[in-house]
């Protein structure tokens, strides 16, 4: 079997790789905000070369620092994909200058377009379909657009707890992927357990969604950091793992890893090649140099960092 044929690491110290885990973080994507990419000296030490790394866009981060952080994360070699929020912009002419500025000034050609937490609208925009909608990423010649997935719901677009309006969603994005130039994805919020993102990644392929899926994964942090988020976030039936974690006084104390979800989703992915989830998305909720040694050590190859 696969799982006992471990390749050894370079280093010996760290114990054998699982090559179906090796092959699943291969081209793994990582997010940033401007104030936790000031901690990381140099992202060559940590990601490997090509790594695309996304930049979160929370609400009252002024523009200029977005593109400042875009500007020297691209430098060092790194695709940048800023969130655009629609919630948080004010009109089609405010998307516009925001476009022209990521690309102007750190040659951004890949965006996530979400409607971000925000409860009122800053102005025009609701959601991402709308900003989609104003053709504006096309005309700039953007050649990635990723938009927001759902493996357990999202109770701000279906407060009843259904998935209506969510699976209505995806059935338009499906439609304009169409008739974009951009490649789509669908980059997920985290979840915890595997069994749920198997289950809707096949009825998404049920509804004759064809979208690629990379699957947004917690980064190693400490269980009350996760159990925070993930309840801020609306992670639904895998906060479970969490909450059963919790209660296991021998584990508690213990930062919580994504090794057996990803473990699980790699293992999946091996038997079924064309499952359609691609890729992995980190959430580095502990820390992004937590984030990225906990890959090094797990990924073998295909988290070696681009200065090692």
């Amino acid at each position: 079997m696969a799982l006992l044929n471990f390749k050894k690491r370079d280093a010996v110290e760290n114990g054998p790789v699982n090559p179906t885990v090796e092959a699943f973080l291969q081209g793994y994507s990582i997010e940033v905000m401007p104030r936790t990419a000031e901690k990381v000296e140099d992202f060559r030490a940590l990601l490997p070369e090509g790594t695309r790394v996304y930049i979160a866009h929370i609400e009252g981060t002024p523009i200029e620092d977005m593109v400042k952080t875009a500007k020297r994360i691209e430098a060092e070699g790194y695709p940048v994909m800023p969130h655009f929020p629609a919630r948080i912009i004010k009109d089609a002419a405010t998307l516009e200058n925001w476009i022209s500025m990521y690309q102007g000034e750190a040659g951004v050609e890949q965006a996530l377009l979400l409607a971000g937490g925000v409860a009122t609208p800053h102005g025009d925009f609701d959601s991402s379909m709308q900003l989609l909608e104003t053709g504006l990423f096309d005309k700039a010649g953007f050649k990635r657009l990723h938009v927001a997935g759902h493996p357990e719901g999202n109770k701000d677009i279906d407060p009843d707890g259904s998935t209506k309006n969510v699976d209505d969603a995806l059935r338009w994005k499906q439609k304009f992927s169409e008739t974009t130039d951009a490649e789509m994805t669908l980059a997920t919020q985290f979840a915890f357990d595997a069994k749920p993102i198997i289950a809707w990644a096949d009825s998404l392929k049920e509804a004759g969604i064809d979208i690629p899926v990379h699957i947004g994964i917690a980064g190693p942090a400490k269980l009350q950091t996760l159990i925070k988020f993930a309840i801020a976030c609306g992670v639904g039936p895998s906060l479970k793992v969490l909450q059963k974690r919790a209660m296991d006084v021998s584990k508690l104390l213990l930062p919580y890893e994504p090794t057996d979800v990803i473990t699980e989703l790699a293992n999946h992915k091996a038997a079924n090649p064309d499952f359609n989830i691609t890729n992995v998305h980190f959430f580095p909720l502990g820390g992004i140099k937590t984030n990225a040694n906990w890959a090094i050590n797990n990924g073998g190859a295909s988290a070696k960092p681009a200065n090692s």
